[in-house]
């Protein structure tokens, strides 16, 4: 399995902006695809965001479509996501995420195969 480490998070206003990212290692990282996933208090975990293996195609979803951009550098190993605009409901703790299947982005938790620890995000008013 691949190992992943956040970073990034912290304390905004609404209205800035934050990036988080996130280290892999233990594994050849082009072989997975990769997600972030958030997950607030007494929530479930929802998908954010997610890129495919060499980051030609991405996905996002509806509640950060416009506002938040995943990447990738496989140089570095690591997987970004830039959140512009950020609102107080976007307060949660991020993960980081590795596909199980090498061509299908996760979007379901059932299709995560490795977690990071998280970063939390808290945006306030």
């Amino acid at each position: 399995q691949v190992q992943l480490v956040e970073s990034g998070g912290g304390l905004v206003q609404a209205g800035d902006s934050l990036r988080l990212s996130c280290a892999a290692s233990g594994r050849t990282f082009s072989n997975y695809p990769m997600s972030w996933f958030r997950q607030a208090p007494g929530k479930e975990r929802e998908f954010v965001a997610g890129v495919s293996r060499h980051g030609v195609n991405t996905l996002y979803g509806n509640s950060v479509k416009g506002r938040f951009t995943i990447s990738r550098d496989n140089a570095k190993n690591t997987v970004y996501l830039q959140m512009n605009s950020l609102k107080p409901e976007d307060t949660a703790v991020y993960y980081c995420a590795a596909g199980k299947d090498t061509f299908v982005v996760p979007q379901t938790t059932q299709r995560v195969g490795s977690w990071g620890r998280g970063t939390q995000v808290t945006v306030s008013s």
